[in-house]
């Protein structure tokens, strides 16, 4: 198992070991952080995902967008262009369906799309982090393809973990897109 590998998997059982009362305060301190940061309430449209697999409840996160009357976006795997993903306008009475990672994701309707150059915040989702800001994903490169041009758009990208997905240093590879900014329960790491 190379190195990559073997660090998502350790730091995935660690997220994966937090007890339902310990995701439960995290998803409410990530709430209170990301609702007072200032890009956000500036942000009208934001693209977020819906956790899986042990990741920070984005949730109560999501219900605070829709009554501070900002537009939700979530990823879905482009059915057309395999490794990338389209970003669709999720309301309470979206429809979900389950993607082929078994992700929830809204199902595929065109009129709801939104180019990435249109949106103003992007939460991306992440395994381990490091001082720097380098972010190791689940290893497919969504993310890094979407977010190859982001600091020629006004998009700012803001990765969010729980704070024992820290790590001493992810090893990086050629195609990673480091982050300016990941925020944790209890602390934003700001690396611009």
């Amino acid at each position: 198992m190379n190195i990559r590998s073997q660090l998502r998997k350790e730091v995935r059982q660690r997220r994966n070991a937090l007890s339902v009362t310990q995701q439960h305060n995290a998803s409410i301190a990530l709430t209170e952080r990301l609702s007072t940061h200032n890009k956000i309430q500036q942000a009208k449209r934001i693209a977020i995902y819906l956790s899986n697999d042990g990741e920070l409840s984005t949730k109560d996160f999501i219900d605070w967008c829709w009554l501070n009357n900002k537009e939700v976006y979530l990823p879905v795997v482009h059915p057309f262009s395999p490794g990338n993903l389209l970003f669709l306008h999720y309301r309470p009475e979206t429809k979900l369906i389950s993607n082929i990672y078994g992700i929830l994701e809204p199902l595929l309707d065109v009129t709801k799309v939104s180019p990435l150059a249109q949106l103003d915040i992007i939460c991306t989702p992440l395994v381990a982090f490091d001082e720097t800001g380098a972010r190791l994903g689940m290893g497919g490169g969504f993310y890094d393809r979407s977010l190859v041009h982001w600091q020629q758009t006004k998009l700012y990208p803001l990765g969010l973990a729980h704070d024992c997905q820290r790590v001493a240093q992810v090893p990086v590879e050629s195609w990673d897109i480091p982050l300016p900014e990941i925020i944790t329960p209890n602390k934003n790491y700001l690396f611009i």
